[in-house]
């Protein structure tokens, strides 16, 4: 009974630390970059900057995102992408944040590569005030 006992113990020590590791991890993911945070878009939320990030996004991100930006069902190599409309960003929803993680990708694995050096500043831009003039309200 006594080794029951302890064999009972360790079983649950480790569930707990897994546990631990395992919330740690999705709490380290779902934050964004504070530094990226601090960025304002330089570029107004004008008809014409949507309609610039509109016809970008069409060319660019729809491929993976959708065509509405609802998100994509990614294939054998890569997972699904995210809804780029509703509320949860993943890797920080400010318009610094979007911005960076469209010009440097997201890390660490890259499962979005960076379009840094495909896009100018501007056009990134554009593309976030594309994205925010479609968010769900």
């Amino acid at each position: 009974m006594a080794n029951l006992r302890a064999h009972v113990s360790v079983v649950s020590s480790a569930l707990s630390v897994a546990a631990f590791v395992w919330l740690t991890a999705v709490s380290l993911a779902a934050q964004g970059n504070a530094e990226a945070a601090k960025m304002k878009n330089p570029v107004a939320a004008a008809p014409e900057s949507v309609a610039a990030g509109k016809a970008l996004y069409a060319k660019n991100c729809a491929p993976c995102h959708g065509v509405n930006a609802t998100g994509g069902s990614g294939n054998d190599l890569i997972g699904p992408a995210p809804d780029l409309t509703d509320a949860e960003w993943q890797h920080g929803g400010t318009d610094g944040e979007i911005f960076t993680n469209i010009k440097d990708g997201i890390p660490p694995d890259l499962s979005m590569g960076p379009w840094g050096d495909r896009l100018k500043d501007p056009d990134i831009w554009n593309i976030v005030n594309f994205l925010r003039s479609i968010a769900k309200k």
